[in-house]
């Protein structure tokens, strides 16, 4: 949108709709100069960024009919990289082999072409001379730089007239909108007057939402996981809310909310609903290999709306440690699950039943475990869980065999900021749960506790180098190490605790079985610096801590050890492949230890 004329640009431009002929043209370009006057390396690198004939030649293109008609577009896109930089007087000069590329008739292009010269003056920064806009909302917050003496950059008065508009639209007003404008530049004084004028329009409600697109799913499902409060007061975020919960399902490839153009009288707006169902089944699988814990062999079936409600049903099966060095092969076969909408629209309900077997080089365990739980999502990044769950298990030593059985009720929260679930350059993220849990027979009672944070810090251009920290902390309280089932144990060692270091090398010896077990309490830190050597190749370095204790998270007994080493990533379209080599750096162990996996390793 010009919003006034100014001088040295006269330039009106001719849309065609015809399709011309044209004979095949003599393809050439000897050169290009773009010349921009006044030495500021900022503006040029804005106006080269803005520059289709810049692109154009970055492109390989020649033909003299595609650069003429670049020439031609090239004005509007510079004098817009100009206002956007708030300055309103400067001259453009396109010259196609000496001639106005302006002046150059569309049907009238030259058989070749040779050179092509851009001059730009940029001109003066402009400055608010008045920067007001009304009506406003209570508590909107116009930018910063929306002021008198403030550089008058049209981003900026853009973002005015949007900030008003955004601030009667969260008061309900939807269909606010800027209805007058007056915007006047003083080339003489180098400044601008901004003058804008909103309506607000009826502060509105919400109406029945009006599906569509559906085919599975049920209509009052989608209205209930949606959670479009009709007859309330109109609100942008409660629209964002209802898309994200519609998405969050994964029933849906595609959700969009329509606003109605007409108000329904006296004060109501009709929302309309379209979506498109994904494929109700979907399968994934995936490998990763230790030097010592040998191979692992992951996958899932998927079924999305197993009743038409949305529910998601997941059989998942895990075969691991298959060649590992001191053990036997674990295998493990769980079903899931989940329910949207469950108490409340941000409410997922979970049920679960697991079934395993683990061979272990001190022990041989079967268990089986089931559970309930819920799932409240706050917001984009923060949830909150609650269960009840079962488990139980029969555990092999060296000499004897124990029955373990145990009711809890884990609690937990997760705030997730990340910019990438499996490949972060920036944010963090934290999980928490702690778990009161009544043993059965002679398993003990107790509460655990357990952490897990990490933190992520890129630096460059595209984060080209990332600094990656996860510090762990676990433990069980009030229960033995000799009453407690190996999965209630913690051992250190291999990926996910200690790379370098063989897997779960580190642990105690039990006081009744004589074997080795894991800690009641464990404590991990683990940082690398992870470089981009191409968009698809990065490098890694490492260095992992671990800790276990044999009482609480702290107290009594602690070992530790410590390992280092480098790895190798390779983008992909579902996270990056991981290579890691790592050596023992502190607390025994001998020889590398290899790793191959996807994604980052935290």
């Amino acid at each position: 949108m010009q919003w006034f004329k100014h001088k040295g640009l006269g330039v009106v431009t001719l849309l065609l709709g015809a399709t011309l002929a044209f004979p095949d043209p003599v393809k050439a370009l000897d050169k290009l100069d773009f010349n921009v006057a006044g030495g500021d390396k900022d503006v040029e690198s804005a106006l080269r960024g803005a520059s289709l004939l810049l692109a154009a030649q970055d492109e390989g293109t020649t033909n003299p009919q595609d650069l003429l008609a670049s020439a031609r577009a090239e004005y509007g896109r510079l004098v817009g990289a100009l206002y956007a930089m708030g300055r309103y007087s400067g001259v453009v000069t396109i010259l196609v082999d000496g001639r106005e590329a302006a002046d150059i008739p569309p049907l009238d292009a030259p058989s070749t072409i040779g050179t092509i010269t851009l001059n730009v003056d940029p001109g003066p920064v402009f400055t608010f001379s008045k920067a007001n806009i009304t009506p406003l909302a209570a508590d909107t917050k116009l930018p910063e730089g929306f002021r008198i003496g403030g550089a008058a950059e049209s981003d900026v008065i853009s973002g005015a007239a949007s900030a008003a508009v955004d601030g009667w639209r969260n008061a309900g007003h939807a269909k606010a909108d800027v209805t007058g404008q007056d915007l006047t530049a003083d080339h003489k004084a180098n400044t601008l007057s901004a003058d804008l004028t909103v309506t607000a329009g009826p502060r509105l409600r919400f109406g029945e939402l009006r599906v569509s697109g559906q085919e599975r799913m049920r209509l009052n499902r989608i209205i209930k996981i949606a959670g479009l409060p009709s007859g309330e007061q109109y609100s942008p975020k409660e629209l964002e809310d209802a898309a994200e919960r519609l998405r969050r399902t994964g029933v849906f490839s595609s959700v969009a909310l329509v606003e109605d153009e007409k108000i329904t009288v006296p004060d109501v707006l009709g929302i309309s609903l379209k979506v498109a169902e994904e494929k109700l089944r979907r399968y994934s699988y995936g490998a990763e290999i230790g030097s010592s814990e040998g191979a692992k062999l992951t996958g899932y079936w998927l079924h999305r709306n197993l009743f038409g409600g949305g529910e998601r049903f997941k059989v998942e099966g895990e075969v691991a440690q298959i060649g590992a060095q001191d053990s036997g092969v674990d295998y493990a076969l769980g079903f899931t699950i989940d329910r949207p909408a469950t108490f409340s629209p941000d409410t997922t309900g979970t049920a679960f039943l697991n079934f395993g077997h683990e061979d272990e080089a001190d022990y041989v365990s079967d268990y089986v475990e089931t559970g309930l739980g819920f799932t409240h999502y706050w917001s984009r990044e923060i949830t909150a869980r609650v269960g009840l769950e079962y488990s139980q298990s029969r555990v092999q030593y060296t000499s004897t065999t124990e029955n373990y059985s145990n009711l809890a009720l884990p609690v937990g929260g997760n705030w997730d900021k990340r910019n990438s679930k499996t490949d972060a350059t920036q944010g963090f993220y934290v999980d928490a749960e702690a778990a009161p849990f009544l043993g059965f027979g002679t398993t003990d009672s107790g509460f655990k506790l357990e952490v897990d944070a990490r933190a992520y810090r890129g630096f460059g251009e595209n984060d080209r180098v990332t600094f990656a920290a996860r510090l762990q902390a676990k433990g069980v309280f009030g229960a033995s190490i000799d009453n407690l089932s190996p999965d209630y144990l913690y051992y250190s060692g291999g990926g996910g605790t200690v790379r370098g270091q063989s897997y779960q090398s580190l642990g105690f010896t039990s006081s009744v079985t004589g074997d080795t077990t894991g800690g009641t309490g464990f404590l991990g830190a683990s940082f690398e610096v992870r470089a981009k050597v191409t968009n698809s190749i990065g490098v890694v370095g490492f260095a992992d801590f671990g800790q276990i204790a044999n009482d609480g998270m702290f107290g009594g007994d602690t070992l530790s050890h410590a390992g280092a080493g480098f790895g190798l990533r390779y983008a992909t379209g579902f996270g990056p492949i991981r290579l890691d080599v790592g050596v023992p750096v502190s607390g025994g162990g001998s020889g590398a230890q290899v790793y191959v996996g996807i994604g980052q390793s935290f």
